[in-house]
Parts: structure tokens; C-alpha cells; sequence
């Protein structure tokens, strides 16, 4: 039997040491100031450390199994790797590709009727509620630990297609090629992997004008999560069916290793620079962006997605804040709509930024969950304790968490059919003289079959077999 050789022990030796050292240093992030983690309690240095094993689980996957001649679909974000003020309806997809090869994906979908404006299918099973497929070069947002991939140019997306125009048959299937130009004849789902930039790389003039993507993302968002279900997605690079991989080596896994290392220390170093300074959590700070730093029980500047907001889903419209209430608060949110859009929801998050629980506990609402009132605006109540109504969402004892409106649209609407929203503190045994007088009461009962359902839809949605 053929042994190693002192070259691979050293080798690899060296590259676990230089992944142990990253560790150490995302580590240091958790309670470092100089790092600006979030203002240090208790539970923050608790959920700080789980904050940090989510990245810990998606760089094993990211490194060591990645591979875009052979792609596989993973979960970006999930119940287990929380983080950027993850939406709580979503399934984040992602898949490593060379822009330069074709790939077919499949799937095949319930009832997605919705998905052309229809009223939704009375009974049965149903397709999600909104799916996007996005195509970008460049590095996946936190991957380089640094705020300069926020500038423009620094990542380019190539294309992009979503449920408003997925050609779906009869029987509920559909295809999609990704390839650098669609080919002669062809007439179907089609996304470009190719995009040719009008500017140079703000940083590297060497880049070339031709941006090839390299990875395939999106979302399946969920509405009615009773009855609606995840895609299985399949792809395949054309061309390379039945292939397989070198055998693994030295080499390969001594940089697997350090890029699993590099992965969970820039992560954890960027978002924290992100909320701290571009976002201003704590206090606007040289740096942060006018309009777009989040307010104390208030929202920003409602904004498109863009790398200067660390990315998000492209046909998305944003808000932020920090709600901060005391035990005997509340805080009423209206959500005030001018033009429907595709998706509409209101998420909670901690200031790590990870989503407040969403199975267990209700951290989060969507259009179908919420009660709409008879003048047609949503209103959240926001508190620590269940007030009995219908759009209650659960600080789950956090003094400060995020909050993250969202609203998809297909095409962004022009800036005066953009929807409102607005916040407004009030003492918790005073929230019924904000609301109108025939807001519903959820009993105890109620809520927790509200849980219940949440529960379920939750496990089917990450189940692992």
C-alpha cells in the first residue's frame, strides 16, 4: 500500500493550521469591538457563537463540494445557517456554474396558476407563491470581507428570469437554459450567462470586459404554507453528463481547506462592517449611506436591491430599521400599498442578523398570513408578549431586532406606485386604540394552531430526505 508523502503532510498540515488561524479570527468577530459585533450582552454572545456555526456549516458545503461541471442546488441560507436578515418565506438557492458552458435546469411545479396573476387554486397542492432564477459574476456577497465589493461594477449580473414568465406544460414541468447566448431556434425559458460590461472593473483593470457568471441563484418564496410546495430542481452542464472528477488530492484539499477557513472569517467580518457602518445599526457613523442607515423604531428610505445594499434579490424593494421597545412596548407598523406586488412580507431578524424564529415562534409575515384591513393597510403589531391579534410578530424577548420589509416586483414600478411603510411606538396595553375597531382576536388556541401549521410547513420545506 502505497504511503504519504512528507510533501502532502506538510502541505496539509500547513493549510489545517492556516484554516484553524481564520477560525480564530471569525472568532474574534463574535466579541471583538474593533470588529463591530453588535453591542455585547448575554444572549447576543450566545446567539453570536450559533451566528457563527451557521458559516461554519455552509463553508464545509461551499469548499469542499462545489463543483460547476457537475452542479448541485444547496441551500444558501436555511433553519441552520441564518444570517443577512434572512427571509423567512424563502428557500435561498445557489449552484457553482461556468458561464462559459450551457446547463439545462428542470422542474416541475403544483398549481401554478398564481404564477400569471390568476386567483390561486381553491384546493390541492400548489407551485410557491414566487420563484426567481438570477445568473452574476463575481463572489457571493460577504465572500471577500471587505466593503469594496459594494461598489458599483464589482459584481455584474448576467440575467435573470422568474415566475411572471416561466413557460410551465400542461403537466406542471418546465425547463430553463443557461447559456452565454441564447441558441439559433431556440423559443424557451432562457437566461444568459454572458454579459458584457460598459465599464471597467473598478479595481482591476485587467478584468476583461466579458463577464462570464459564475454562480446561478434565486428564490422559491412561500405564501400559503399549507398548501404550497418546494421545487426539486435539476441541472446539468450540456455536454458533461456522465462525467466525473480528477481524483481528489493534496493539492486540492490543502485549498479547499484554507478557502473553508477564508469563507467563515470574511463572512462573519463583512456583515458585521455592513450593519455597523453602510447600515448604521448602532449609530450613523462616517461611512454609513444617507437615507439607507436604519432608524430606531422607523424605516429607512425604501430602495431597489443593489450591491450598495449588500446585494438581495434583484426584482426585490427594501426597507430596514431597528425596532428597540421596552417590556411594556409596542410598536405598530403599516404597510400601505399602492400597486400589488408579487410577494409582500415583514421579517424580523436579531442584530446578527440572523431571522428571528420562524417555525416555533412568529418572526415573520407574509401578505397571505396577514389580516388586511377594510382601508386596505396591513398592520403588524411588534412585542414581546402576544397582544391577541392577527399580525402579531414576536421579538422573542430581544429588546432591539431588525426589521426588513420586502416587496417583489417582477418590473420595479416608478418610484410614486412604490408602497409606504411607517412605525409607531405605543405602550403594549394601548395597542387596540391604534388598530380599528373590528380587528379580530387570536386566542391562545388560535395561535398556537397558527405554530402548528408553521411547524409543518417548515420541516417539509428543509427536510433532508
Amino acid at each position: 500500500m502505497a504511503s504519504a508523502s512528507k510533501g502532502a503532510q506538510k502541505e496539509l498540515r500547513a493549510a489545517w493550521d492556516d484554516m484553524i488561524q481564520s477560525l480564530q479570527q471569525a472568532r474574534d468577530a463574535i466579541d471583538q469591538p474593533e470588529l463591530m459585533p453588535p453591542p455585547p450582552g448575554d444572549r447576543i454572545l450566545a446567539e453570536g457563537y450559533r451566528y457563527l456555526m451557521g458559516y461554519v456549516h455552509a463553508a464545509v458545503e461551499r469548499a469542499f463540494h462545489e463543483d460547476p461541471v457537475r452542479p448541485h442546488f444547496r441551500n444558501a441560507l436555511s433553519i441552520i445557517t441564518r444570517a443577512t436578515i434572512d427571509n423567512a418565506d424563502a428557500i435561498y438557492f445557489y449552484a457553482p456554474i461556468d458561464g462559459r458552458e450551457s446547463y439545462l435546469l428542470r422542474g416541475a411545479v403544483g398549481d401554478a396558476r398564481h404564477w400569471r396573476g390568476d386567483a390561486p387554486a381553491p384546493t390541492g397542492r400548489k407551485a410557491p407563491h414566487y420563484v426567481i432564477f438570477e445568473t452574476s459574476w463575481g463572489v457571493l456577497a460577504g465572500d471577500s470581507g471587505d466593503l469594496s465589493e459594494l461598489r458599483p461594477g464589482m459584481k455584474t449580473q448576467t440575467g435573470r428570469i422568474d415566475s411572471s414568465t416561466i413557460e410551465v406544460d400542461a403537466d406542471g414541468r418546465f425547463e430553463i437554459l443557461f447559456a452565454p447566448e441564447r441558441p439559433e431556434g431556440h423559443t424557451g425559458n432562457f437566461v444568459p450567462t454572458l454579459k458584457v460590461a460598459s465599464q471597467p472593473h473598478p479595481t482591476d483593470p485587467t478584468v476583461p470586459a466579458e463577464r462570464y457568471a459564475s454562480y446561478l441563484s434565486g428564490r422559491q418564496l412561500f405564501y400559503d404554507w399549507e398548501r404550497e410546495d418546494a421545487i426539486h430542481l435539476e441541472m446539468a452542464q450540456l455536454g458533461a453528463e456522465g462525467t466525473h472528477p480528477e481524483p481528489y488530492g493534496p493539492e486540492a484539499a490543502a485549498g479547499e481547506i484554507r478557502r473553508f477557513g477564508e469563507i467563515v472569517k470574511n463572512q462573519m467580518r463583512f456583515w458585521n462592517a455592513f450593519w455597523t457602518i453602510p447600515m448604521g445599526t448602532h449609530g450613523e457613523r462616517p461611512g454609513s449611506i444617507p437615507g439607507v442607515a436604519f432608524p430606531r423604531n422607523a424605516f429607512n428610505t425604501i430602495n431597489a436591491a443593489s450591491g450598495a445594499t449588500g446585494g438581495g434579490m434583484s426584482t426585490n424593494l427594501y426597507a430596514g430599521g431597528v425596532a428597540e421597545l421596552g417590556p411594556d412596548e409596542a410598536l405598530i407598523v403599516e404597510n400601505r400599498i399602492t400597486l400589488q406586488p408579487q410577494y409582500v412580507g415583514l421579517q424580523l431578524g436579531n442584530l446578527w442578523g440572523e431571522s428571528i424564529e420562524y417555525a416555533d415562534q412568529v418572526g415573520s409575515r407574509n401578505g397571505h398570513q396577514s389580516h388586511l384591513d377594510d382601508d386596505g393597510v396591513i398592520r403588524f403589531v411588534i412585542s414581546h408578549e402576544d397582544p391577541g391579534v392577527p399580525n402579531w410578530l414576536d421579538t422573542t424577548g430581544h429588546r432591539e431586532v431588525f426589521m426588513a420589509p420586502r416587496w417583489a416586483y417582477s418590473e420595479t414600478p416608478a418610484p410614486e406606485q412604490w408602497p409606504t411603510v411607517t412605525a409607531t411606538k405605543v405602550p403594549f396595553n394601548e395597542i387596540r386604540k391604534h388598530l380599528p375597531p373590528n380587528t379580530p382576536t387570536v386566542t391562545p388556541t388560535q395561535r398556537r394552531q397558527e405554530i402548528a401549521t408553521r411547524q409543518t410547513h417548515v420541516r417539509q420545506r428543509f427536510r433532508h430526505f
